[in-house]
């Protein structure tokens, strides 16, 4: 169960005015362990003295808190600025922290800028959702014994890249994918993890097996980036300039 009035007084705690504040981690994607923490994303905005002045303001925050119950939190923000620069790269993090379901603040802006960022993904998204697959193959293969955490990042963020180059559309919750997949070892792993800690362990005798579907999905991301109908360049940025401008000036009043 999400404490969403406890996620919403934590984010009501952050020094500068939020854009959003959206639940992301095992949360967004759809296997929280029970002893999972809370991942905060969001966007804050910096006044227009601390931009202009000599001593620039927190480009990103950090707020970590422990609570005797074991509750864990982690809210990270960045300035709108380098916020909006993220969108225009080949981040697929913030296009799912900004379009995260699991909202815990939220403004007029934020729906504003949602619907610019849809302008935002390209093709080339895809080389993101490679690398990171890549990166928790590599922390999957090396572990003894093996979590089951890692290599549900890796079918995660596969999936997400497959749907992202099919249809231009944001989803990171894994049960939603596999809906499409229909991968049952992926629906075995999910409720293993659901049921266990957060450094539940797999079968060694598993991972042949989930090398070659992790070769054959890299393999079907690959083939759908090519025959993708999004566009190689992202054209938000007159928008993103346009907002960030707009929300500069609302700080000098």
């Amino acid at each position: 169960m999400i404490p969403h009035e406890r996620l919403k007084a934590e984010s009501a705690r952050h020094p500068r005015p939020l854009l959003f504040a959206t639940i992301s981690g095992a949360h967004l994607y759809g296997f929280p362990s029970p002893d999972s923490d809370f991942d905060l994303r969001g966007c804050h905005v910096l006044p227009a003295r601390e931009v202009l002045g000599l001593d620039p303001g927190r480009g990103t925050i950090e707020m970590e808190r422990t609570d005797a119950d074991g509750f864990e939190l982690d809210l990270v923000s960045h300035d709108a600025r380098k916020f909006f620069g993220l969108l225009l790269k080949k981040n697929g993090y913030v296009l799912e922290q900004l379009h995260s379901p699991l909202i815990v603040h939220s403004t007029p802006e934020h729906d504003e800028l949602k619907a610019i960022a849809r302008n935002c993904p390209t093709r080339f998204h895809h080389h993101h959702y490679l690398g990171f697959a890549e990166t928790q193959w590599r922390l999957f293969d090396k572990e003894r014994p093996r979590r089951i955490k890692p290599i549900l990042y890796v079918y995660r963020v596969l999936l997400t890249g497959i749907h992202l180059m099919r249809t231009g559309e944001i989803e990171a919750n894994l049960l939603r994918l596999n809906e499409e997949a229909k991968l049952s070892h992926v629906a075995d792993l999910i409720a293993a993890k659901l049921a266990g800690p957060e450094r539940a362990t797999l079968d060694e005798a598993d991972a042949p097996f989930h090398r070659r579907e992790y070769e054959r999905l890299r393999q079907k991301l690959e083939a759908a980036a090519e025959v993708s109908p999004l566009p190689d360049r992202a054209s938000a940025r007159p928008a993103l300039n346009d907002l960030l401008v707009r929300l500069r000036m609302q700080t000098m009043g």
